[in-house]
């Protein structure tokens, strides 16, 4: 049953690397348009927030793709120190893209005519905060029971000194209980 979480977490690591790979992909595109200072393009458009808006699209595009790598890593071998790593550059990402989904917000409040590649990558960074947080949240659940995940409390490995077998007194080699 140790597998539940794993059975989730990996279909949904690959989409949010997937849509990770898009928001690039377009965020680039408007950036290149938006520095040559080419918003009338007819896919373009914008307002006051889309400089900051495409920034963090980018930088938590960038740190999301990077993340998914760790969370390959611990979908791969599924052990709690793979899970250190995993956790805590998902929620890295997590938190960059959830600073993505404010500026978002702000863009589509602020109005104005927005070409359809912004508000293409507008909806992605709206389902990705979303998407990543469940991921964060299903990486983790092996804290509450080890049904979904290792856990932090896996201890059956780990490195042994001589002397250390099973039914020994640790660092002596004595057998039994009393020395």
């Amino acid at each position: 049953m140790a597998s539940v979480g794993r059975n989730v977490a990996a279909p949904l690591l690959f989409l949010n690397l997937v849509m990770y790979f898009i928001v690039l992909g377009f965020a680039s595109w408007c950036v290149n348009r938006y520095i040559n200072g080419q918003t009338h393009h007819p896919s373009m458009g914008g307002n006051g927030a889309t400089g900051f808006f495409l920034t963090f699209s980018i930088l938590a595009a960038v740190v999301g793709i990077v993340s998914k790598f760790a969370g390959g890593h611990h979908i791969r071998s599924w052990r709690s120190d793979s899970l250190a790593a995993a956790g805590s550059s998902a929620l890295i990402a997590w938190a960059l893209t959830a600073l993505a989904f404010g500026f978002a917000c702000k863009h589509i409040n602020i109005g104005g005519w927005r070409g359809w590649r912004l508000r293409i990558l507008e909806a992605f960074i709206i389902i990705l905060t979303f998407t990543q947080l469940l991921y964060v949240l299903l990486i983790h659940a092996g804290v509450y029971s080890s049904r979904y995940g290792p856990g932090y409390r896996d201890t059956d490995y780990g490195m042994r000194g001589p002397g250390d077998e099973p039914g020994t007194k640790a660092g002596t080699g004595v057998t039994g209980s009393r020395i």
